[in-house]
């Protein structure tokens, strides 16, 4: 997708991973940012002039939860999207604010056509949870 223009934050605590998912974006086009702590992303978040399109965080990090620091980034930056990722249970968390979710571990044009969904979508709401729940993909694929 050459030409695209959005800037992503990317959080997680494990840093391969979050090296990967870094490196995913950035070949599909995005400016990315990224952090390994939800207070390290507040960091960056402050430092960056311009708009940051979109939050795509870990759900489980201490001390800063990925809902937490979603919710403390859409104070100062209220047309911040917000996208969550997580490996365990986080998408019944998720559910509650709305926010679109992607089960780890997916497969990167999976996750590019998730983070366009979103950065796209004409709803500002965000609705999240099942729609955007990759483990139907997962059950597909297995099959």
């Amino acid at each position: 997708m050459p030409g695209t223009v959005e800037t992503i934050l990317v959080v997680d605590d494990n840093e391969g991973l979050l090296e990967i998912v870094v490196t995913i974006l950035k070949r599909a086009g995005f400016r990315v940012l990224s952090a390994n702590s939800g207070p390290n992303a507040l960091k960056v978040a402050e430092k960056k002039k311009g708009k940051i399109d979109l939050l795509l965080s870990d759900v489980d990090m201490v001390p800063m939860s990925g809902p937490d620091l979603g919710e403390a980034l859409k104070e100062a930056r209220p047309d911040l999207r917000v996208m969550l990722m997580s490996g365990g249970r986080g998408h019944l968390l998720v559910l509650n604010y709305g926010w679109a979710f992607i089960q780890k571990s997916f497969e990167p044009m999976k996750l590019v056509e998730m983070v366009t969904s979103v950065l796209h979508s004409s709803d500002r709401s965000q609705p999240g949870g099942h729609g955007f729940d990759t483990r139907k993909d997962r059950q597909k694929s297995s099959s």
